[in-house]
């Protein structure tokens, strides 16, 4: 009977453990996340939100975070890479983003026909749109 429990109680663990690492991210433990499917790493805190051009200026000539200097403003294909489309306000995971806003973060891929313009994924339910670049939105650096 003893053995029975045993193992009952390592497959439950085992399974708390699988329902941590969900999303495949890891936490570095200095204020960035690991997406371990894309490699990328993730700013993991929230700023203010900024125009387009701030938001470019914030990632790649004034942050310096977990050790490192060379953090850009992500693509719209990388961005949405980290939406969660299982859960809302916020489709992200929450326990390695755990002050993400249900709002739209800018990415650096600007819009083809409108170069006034660049794409943003909103974190409420995971839609990729396009927005004036003097809009403020969140940044989320990668």
């Amino acid at each position: 009977m003893k053995a029975k429990t045993l193992i009952l109680t390592v497959c439950l663990l085992l399974l708390i453990r699988v329902d941590v690492m969900a999303g495949d991210f890891t936490y570095n433990g200095d204020e960035a996340v690991t997406d371990n499917n894309t490699g990328l790493m993730w700013q993991q805190g929230e700023g203010e939100q900024k125009t387009w051009e701030d938001a470019m200026s914030y990632c790649e000539d004034n942050l310096s975070l977990a050790g490192y200097t060379d953090w850009r403003l992500p693509n719209k294909n990388e961005l949405n890479s980290i939406v969660d489309y299982e859960i809302h306000d916020p489709a992200i995971d929450t326990n390695f983003f755990p002050d993400a806003n249900a709002s739209s973060y800018w990415s650096s891929t600007t819009r083809a026909s409108y170069s006034s313009y660049a794409w943003s994924v909103s974190f409420s339910y995971g839609y990729v749109s396009y927005n004036n670049k003097a809009s403020s939105h969140y940044v989320r650096c990668v």
